[in-house]
């Protein structure tokens, strides 16, 4: 699952059967051969999407109602325009664990996080409830169309704000690329440095993570600030 989840980075287009081949060649001498229905079966268990329409997990659940992708061409050109979330695996020692967050597309300052050893609704709800308590709602809220989000609990939390709500194109995991960027970085520059023994190894190690991340990490994009300078966070 770590193997799938770095080459998932790299290559988000490839489905599960080009990474049963990938797989089976760079782990040569190192795992057991993998056929393709294991590799599908954790990457459902990992939550990965890959970025061409097709039926696989983040599954949405068809009597949900999805909502438009409302960003296409669209400035982003202050904070608070824009918020999205997202969910991703994270490895451990043994194990692992689910990590969600919201970023604020213009600043990239991650708002809040949360850690789950589940992919349950709940934890979604937590980690946006925070970041607005704390920071103020969005005139746009950006999700995928995972049954998360799109569920009567996640729907009626934003609408009670007034948000707009928009929905990446199925398969479109391009649509919310911030906080894609942002998965890539935590694992490149973190998660994958560190196996972490257990759960609460890791959230004093993220806690570390997201401080230096929101309030020292320089960013090319915004001009060599860091997210809190252009977010300005008290």
């Amino acid at each position: 699952m770590r193997a799938i989840d770095e080459i998932h980075l790299d290559y988000p287009f490839y489905g599960y059967r080009r990474m049963t081949v990938v797989l089976n060649a760079c782990m040569d001498n190192i795992y057991l051969p993998i056929n393709h229905k294991k590799v599908q079966r954790l990457m459902q268990i990992m939550d990965i999407c890959t970025i061409y329409p097709k039926e696989n997990l983040s599954k949405r659940n068809l009597e949900h109602k999805i909502y438009p992708y409302l960003l296409r061409n669209v400035p982003i050109t202050h904070i608070k325009k824009v918020y999205s979330t997202d969910i991703t695996y994270v490895p451990m020692a043994k194990g692992f664990m689910y990590l969600t967050a919201v970023i604020d597309w213009y600043s990239r300052y991650i708002l809040s996080w949360r850690l789950s050893n589940t992919l349950t609704t709940d934890f979604c709800l937590d980690v946006v409830q925070e970041a607005f308590d704390k920071f103020g709602k969005p005139e746009i809220f950006n999700t995928d169309q995972g049954s998360q989000y799109t569920s009567n609990d996640f729907i009626n939390l934003l609408q009670k704000y007034e948000v707009n709500i928009s929905m990446d194109g199925k398969g479109r995991a391009l649509d919310n690329i911030f906080i894609e960027r942002f998965w890539r970085t935590i694992k490149r520059e973190h998660i994958y440095l560190f196996a972490y023994e257990n759960g609460a190894n890791l959230y004093k190690g993220l806690s570390q993570y997201f401080d230096f991340y929101n309030n020292k990490r320089f960013h090319q994009a915004l001009n060599y600030k860091t997210p809190n300078q252009i977010f300005i966070v008290p």
